[in-house]
């Protein structure tokens, strides 16, 4: 039976985390974990909802010593809480602050030792690490809902490893240095959950607990994060950033992911920080599995011993963590070498009047029109064969008209992807993570439709 690690530090009085009460070492880590998993209650399900990212670094650690199973959903609506209940009946709900869901909570805030000095004792004796077997249920995932209902998916501790070891080393974080990871994603979204935290712990790294969001707040942590800095983001919070006209502190390496990144932003970014900016590719099913330099090149690039293969009209990924299987919801180009092509969402993809499109690619010609802060189309399900749906648009752009938009947009796409019709909206409901999810988009549709059928009456 196979086993690993539950981290990899080297020695005990190594920096792991940067917490709200200071650094804090492995030893207080390993020390805060059996405390809290000694005293969990005995429902085998935990929904994690901590907000410091130190503290939900524990909760998940405690979980995986007492063989209890982390559930993460895409978020905590009622509606998605009662859906959770459904599926584990005997969850319990670890909180750090008190939250207003309807489920049994325990709350956690263990305060952990200030570390006085940066210059830990690297000659101490080994120390006793946890090994957790491989085989053994970390977490239960839950797609985002951006294209219909959530659904589950169970990630093995081992496959977990493999994969952000796969991450560590095609970011070159195993070079000896310690990197400080700053994110703007939360610890709970999959993209969060691997590169902020299972990252830090399988790479000798050090977690801010933080989770910076406005582009002082992400210039703040920063400036008091050790170098070299890794900074793990979205295209939403980078595009903020930069408008922001801040003076943002000296950064190593930008790690981007849970939307395409424009290209034009990507040069912008490179350009400022002055840094070279990675984009990694995955989805909830198959966690993260490829990476681009974006200003460099086009293609994705597999991590070891994954490969991508065509059956039944679907690109399926398969090896490494990838186990067994898994279709993928994107239109894949398979390239050689294991690389490939992105042309965007299955589910996004349009047939207009015989004329193709994607739904990625709208918005990418709508987000690019000056004045434009934020904008996506929709396409609400067709109700029966004899209606047309139309194609719909909502659109953040101060100080423009919706016929300009519209003019702008004539001139980038096909008169028959032209939306009818374009909303302007002081801001869009985005999540944490800068995702829209479909039931968003439903309700901004629906909302639209009543005021139109109130103005008609």
């Amino acid at each position: 039976m196979s086993s690993f690690p539950l981290v990899t530090h080297p020695h005990a009085h190594d920096l792991l985390a940067d917490g709200q009460d200071g650094l804090i070492t492995v030893a207080q880590f390993l020390a805060d974990v059996r405390q809290l998993a000694a005293v969990l209650p005995p429902g085998r399900h935990v929904l994690n909802v901590c907000v410091d990212r130190y503290r939900f670094a524990v909760g998940v650690a405690a979980a995986l010593l007492a063989d209890k199973i982390s559930l993460l959903p895409p978020t905590l609506t009622p509606e998605m809480m009662r859906q959770v209940k459904r599926f584990a009946p005997d969850v319990f709900c670890l909180v750090d602050q008190p939250q207003a869901i309807d489920l049994p909570q325990f709350a956690w805030t263990g305060a952990p030792a200030v570390v006085a000095s940066t210059t830990a004792d690297t000659t101490s004796a080994p120390y006793d690490v946890p090994e957790i077997p491989a085989e053994r249920t970390a977490a239960i995932v839950f797609t985002s809902g951006s294209t219909g209902t959530p659904v589950a998916h169970r990630k093995s501790w081992g496959g977990l490893v493999h994969s952000v070891r796969a991450e560590a080393a095609r970011l070159g974080l195993l070079d000896g240095r310690r990197h400080s990871i700053v994110a703007t994603v939360p610890p709970q979204h999959m993209f969060g959950f691997e590169s902020s935290v299972l990252l830090a712990l399988q790479s000798g790294s050090v977690m801010s607990a933080a989770h910076p969001f406005y582009p002082a707040d992400i210039c703040a942590v920063l400036a008091q994060s050790a170098r070299p800095r890794l900074l793990v983001t979205t295209p939403l919070h980078l595009k903020v950033l930069l408008a922001a006209g801040l003076d943002i502190p000296a950064t190593d390496l930008v790690l981007s992911a849970t939307a395409p990144m424009p290209p034009q932003l990507a040069l912008a970014v490179e350009a400022r920080l002055q840094v070279p900016l990675f984009e990694i590719y995955g989805s909830t099913e198959t966690g993260q599995i490829a990476t681009r330099r974006t200003t460099q090149t086009v293609q994705w690039s597999l991590f070891p011993e994954l490969t991508l293969s065509v059956s039944q009209g679907r690109t399926w990924a398969s090896g490494a963590h990838v186990q067994p299987p898994m279709p993928m919801a994107d239109e894949l180009e398979l390239l050689n070498d294991g690389r490939f092509l992105l042309h965007g969402r299955t589910a996004d993809l349009i047939n207009i009047a015989g004329k193709r499109s994607s739904i990625d690619y709208l918005n990418h010609q709508l987000n690019a029109i000056p004045g434009v802060i934020d904008g996506a189309f929709f396409m609400p399900a067709e109700p029966d064969d004899a209606h047309v749906t139309r194609l719909m648009a909502f659109a953040v752009a101060p100080g423009l008209k919706t016929a300009a938009l519209l003019a702008a947009l004539r001139e980038r796409i096909d008169a028959v992807f032209i939306p009818r019709p374009l909303v302007l909206l002081a801001s869009l409901p985005r999540n944490s993570t800068g995702k829209l999810p479909r039931d968003a988009l439903l309700a901004l549709a629906y909302a639209h439709q009543r005021k139109g059928a109130s103005h008609a009456a």
